[in-house]
């Protein structure tokens, strides 16, 4: 289908439908935030999450066609069983409309199964793992923020553009870490690099001294981060205390977050490479609502992810108005229509395999001498368009996805 260009079009669509029209099967629209309230993924999630959904509503308007939104949360604990149970919950007896979250990929590939049985609509907003766009598609998910691919495709390949030929994996020991190492090792192999071995730890460890040992004694140039959160934190950490930097090793932060540079410290973090797909002083729109948020959240400014929940948000209600309905089939219809500039990623539309699609950036964090002050971490290295950091359509094995 030919995809029409519209700068804010559901908001004006949804503009147009009068306030009685809206047809909500229980007269109210409910958005459930399921992510990481508690664990290692709780600084670039957790409540900041809820935080951003309640922004958005309040952005819209706080109602659709003068009837409520509601929103409820819980903690996914970072476990497919829980994000499983908790998301048919929430659909069968809860009434909850649309799901977002939900922390870990091996959650969110759970969670997208179950929206995919109840036909309900699923915006996987922090998860990484690529295959929920790939193999593993289907039509009620949405892949809203960042993925695999694409962060294999920014910092992968500029650390091997930059000399970085021989590498070393030391990954979470689950569908996130393998989804990631896959995706980094093929650009690595791509570019004329190779993989020399890998190791994988327990999600949410806090001794990482034997896998960075195997990964001092490997000789890699390069020893690949394919982890996240806490655990990037930790390892980063550890390795500094191991000397494995002085030691003439580089590390590659494969999946980095505001959060992890401010808790790590420039010191720590200078020169490293990563792959965003927002960055708070990107321009004026994500200054000024990275600036609301941190009022809202102890001065913190938003991550990523936390950014890509207010997206998602606002733009599922958006769809929800526009469609004149909360039926999931008609709002994706919506979802999936048009282009639109989001307020947080710039221009935007999602393709037939639920791959949201938007610009990626990569950065280089600042020396300490560099900042100006808290928050003031990344120089802008490269801007890579939705089509040269996103996997190709045809390539993921998405069953939506149409033969020519």
């Amino acid at each position: 289908m030919k995809r029409a260009f519209c700068v804010a079009a559901l908001a004006v669509a949804a503009m147009a439908v009068p306030a009685s029209a809206q047809q909500l099967t229980d007269n109210t629209v409910k958005l459930g935030v399921l992510t990481d309230m508690s664990s290692l993924y709780s600084d670039i999630n957790g409540i900041g999450a809820v935080i951003a959904v309640q922004m958005a509503i309040e952005d819209f308007g706080g109602s659709v066609g003068g009837k409520k939104i509601e929103i409820v949360q819980a903690d996914v604990q970072n476990k497919a069983d829980v994000a499983a149970t908790i998301a048919g919950r929430w659909f069968d007896t809860e009434q909850v409309d649309v799901i977002l979250g939900t922390g870990a990929s091996s959650a969110s590939i759970a969670t997208s199964r179950v929206a995919n049985d109840k036909k309900k609509i699923y915006l996987a907003t922090d998860p990484a793992s690529s295959d929920l766009t790939g193999k593993l598609c289907n039509a009620y998910t949405v892949h809203w923020t960042y993925d695999t691919f694409a962060l294999a495709n920014g910092t992968g390949s500029a650390v091997v553009k930059a000399g970085g030929k021989s590498w070393f994996f030391l990954t979470a020991d689950y569908a996130f870490g393998y989804a990631l190492q896959r995706d980094v090792a093929n650009v690595v192999t791509k570019n004329g690099g190779k993989v020399l071995g890998e190791v994988r730890h327990p999600i949410n460890t806090n001794d990482f001294s034997s896998f960075l040992l195997q990964a001092q004694a490997s000789k890699a140039q390069v020893i690949g981060l394919a982890n996240a959160g806490g655990d990037t934190i930790n390892s980063i950490k550890q390795a500094s205390e191991f000397g494995i930097v002085k030691g003439g090793q580089k590390l590659a932060g494969l999946l980095v977050f505001i959060s992890d540079v401010h808790s790590l410290g420039l010191e720590r973090a200078q020169g490293l490479n990563l792959t965003e797909a927002f960055y708070w002083d990107l321009n004026d729109k994500t200054r000024a609502f990275s600036k609301r948020f941190a009022a809202k959240h102890n001065g913190k400014m938003p991550t990523s992810i936390q950014a890509g929940f207010y997206s998602a948000a606002l733009q599922y209600l958006n769809a929800v108005k526009a469609a004149n309905t909360d039926n999931s089939d008609q709002v994706m219809a919506k979802l999936k229509e048009i282009k639109w500039d989001d307020p947080i990623f710039g221009l935007s539309y999602i393709r037939q395999d639920g791959r949201k699609m938007h610009n990626m950036y990569l950065f280089e964090v600042k020396k300490p001498s560099e900042s100006k002050g808290p928050y003031d971490y990344y120089k802008l290295i490269t801007t890579m368009s939705a089509e040269e950091a996103f996997r190709p359509l045809d390539q993921g094995e998405c069953p939506l996805v149409k033969k020519n």
